[in-house]
């Protein structure tokens, strides 16, 4: 059967593809850097923004202490697709990105995957605080980073299987509950879920919270 997708009321076949893209941030699980300065990289989100409204979103992504520290501070260049960062520091800087562009939607495909568990959390309660008055996407296996979502949406093979809240769903002890209770596991003994897909085979968990937390 057809699904028909709308977005704020509207069709999406009715929209353009300009209105379309203008109404979306993205920040993916590689994020491409230009080889140019990091006030450049962040600054492409929006091309017509301030310095002022650079920095705050760099502060927002958790990123200006990490610039502080450098020599040249923003001015200070990348490398070619950011080999010069880490892989946290690119994150961040795509969420910086994103949020300079400051869309009605924002989409975080496994953004925080790459992040140590401290920065992660920090990071988190910034999305959660973007997240509010406008639609956040959240793509994750790392189930700590959805757990507050408006909605959960559970896909095997890509069916959706469970969709609910954080408690309820672990109430229900199916597929949730199961990747939930492994990654606990792997916490406690000292590993990473991260990037390990081939021990979810459940795939993928989406949070796609209406104008709420992500």
């Amino acid at each position: 059967s057809w699904v028909r997708l709308r977005i704020n009321g509207h069709d999406l076949r009715s929209l353009t593809q300009d209105s379309l893209r203008a109404a979306i941030g993205i920040v993916p699980q590689d994020t491409v850097l230009f080889n140019d300065t990091l006030y450049y990289n962040i600054h492409y989100g929006r091309p017509g923004a301030s310095r002022e409204e650079v920095e705050a979103a760099a502060r927002a992504a958790q990123l200006e202490d990490f610039i502080r520290q450098l020599r040249e501070g923003y001015e200070t260049r990348v490398g070619e697709r950011g080999l010069k960062l880490s892989g946290g520091e690119k994150q961040r800087v795509a969420i910086a990105r994103a949020l300079l562009k400051n869309p009605a939607i924002l989409i975080f495909d496994e953004a925080t995957s790459a992040l140590d568990s401290r920065t992660e959390k920090a990071i988190q309660a910034q999305i959660e605080l973007a997240a509010e008055g406008r639609t956040a996407l959240v793509i994750a296996h790392r189930l700590s980073t959805i757990m507050n979502a408006d909605e959960i949406i559970v896909l095997d093979k890509g069916r959706i299987v469970e969709r609910g809240r954080h408690a309820p769903l672990l109430a229900q002890g199916g597929a949730y509950a199961q990747m939930w209770l492994l990654q606990q596991q792997e916490e406690e003994a000292g590993s990473t879920p991260t990037d390990r897909d081939d021990e979810h085979p459940e795939g993928e968990s989406f949070a796609a919270p209406a104008g709420g937390v992500a």
